[in-house]
C-alpha cells in the first residue's frame, strides 16, 4: 500500500511511503533571504520534522539529492551538513548545480527507511 502525507497545493505530497521507505519531496529553506548556511540549516530542521512525523530520523537516510544554484556555495552547505549528520550515518548523496530554484539557493530531495 502507498501512503501519502501532507498534500501541498494539489501538486505534491511532502512524504510518500511504500514498503517502509519514505520519499520526501523537495525541501527548501523557509527564508529565501538567508545565506546558504541558513537555508541549509532550515532544510535540515524540516527534514528532521518530516522524518519524525513519519516514524524515522536522519540516521535512516538512504539517499539525498541536493540541488544548488551556485557551486561556489557548496562548502557552506557542506559545513552545515557535517554539523547535522554523523560521519558514520551519511547517506548516498549527489549535489547538482542548477540555474534556478525560484529564488532559493538550495533544494534537497531525500529518501529514508522507517525506523524499527
Amino acid at each position: 500500500m502507498i501512503k501519502r502525507s501532507a498534500p501541498y497545493a494539489d501538486i505534491l505530497h511532502e512524504v510518500v511511503e511504500k514498503d517502509g521507505i519514505l520519499y520526501l519531496a523537495g525541501v527548501t529553506g523557509e527564508d529565501t533571504t538567508a545565506d546558504m548556511a541558513g537555508q541549509t540549516r532550515s532544510i535540515t530542521e524540516q527534514i528532521d520534522a518530516l522524518l519524525a512525523a513519519n516514524g524515522s530520523d536522519k540516521s535512516h537516510l538512504l539517499s539525498v539529492t541536493i540541488y544548488i544554484t551556485d557551486m561556489k556555495l557548496k562548502p557552506a552547505m557542506n559545513a552545515v551538513w557535517k554539523e547535522w549528520l554523523s560521519p558514520a550515518q551519511v547517506p548516498a548523496r549527489a549535489t547538482i548545480g542548477v540555474s534556478d530554484l525560484d529564488g532559493c539557493l538550495i533544494e534537497v530531495v531525500a529518501i529514508a527507511a522507517k525506523a524499527g
